[in-house]
This record gives C-alpha cells, structure tokens and sequence, in this order.
C-alpha cells in the first residue's frame, strides 16, 4: 500500500515522528480488509496488538512516498504474526513484527473460526 508523508506525520524538521510509523502500518492492514468489501471489524469480534516489534533504518520525510508491504509470518489459535516493511525508493526504512490477538466485543480472547481463519490467509499471505 502506498503512503504518502503529510505535514501532520512530521516533526518540526520534516521528519516522520517515530509513532506515526505504527499507524502507517496500521492503516495498511485495514486497507487490506478494505479492498475486499470489509472492515477490521468482524461480525463476532476484532483483533488487538498483543505484542509489537519495530525496527527503524532510516526516517522519511515530508512528501515522501513510501509502500507498505505485509505478509503473514505464523497464524495460532487465538492470534496470528505479521511482517510490516515500508519502503522509501525500494529501501528498507521500517519494519514491523505485530502479533494480533482475536477477541471478542467483551475483550475475552477468542480461537479464530475457519472462515476468519481462511480471511487472515487471503489478505496476508504471500
């Protein structure tokens, strides 16, 4: 997924604030659903971050157009792993190891179902 840095991703410098990364990644995994009719949001439940990884190489800046990749890396009962690369020009600059719980709307972790199951695979694997 293509991003472009906005005025309001940077510090006072130009540069992408270090958080802003996380919703770059973020807003890649939602498009994913997006693009095949859905939101995040499944009839029986929603994931949440477990457990986040990150890695900075290099810092974008203002006007920069970077590409998100994602891929699945390990799927369990309850959640599943992904690898989040953003790209500046073909360089790595970010990346990202997320683990992905599924819980339910009372926030009690769930088994993912088959069909959610055959949903993650769709959207993320390579």
């Amino acid at each position: 997924m293509k991003i472009r840095v906005y005025y309001e991703d940077t510090d006072t410098g130009g540069v992408v604030y270090h958080s802003n990364y996380l919703n770059f990644c973020e807003r890649a995994r939602s498009e994913a659903f997006f693009l095949k009719g859905l939101t995040p949001v499944l009839n029986s439940g929603h994931f949440v971050a477990k457990k986040v990884m990150a890695e900075y190489f290099s810092s974008a800046k203002l006007g920069d157009l970077l590409d998100v990749k994602t891929s699945l890396i390990k799927m369990s009962g309850a959640s599943f792993v992904l690898l989040q690369t953003i790209y500046k020009n073909d360089a790595k600059i970010f990346e990202l190891q997320i683990t992905l719980a599924y819980i339910d709307f009372s926030a009690n972790v769930q088994k993912i179902d088959s069909a959610t199951k055959e949903l993650i695979l769709s959207l993320f694997k390579n």
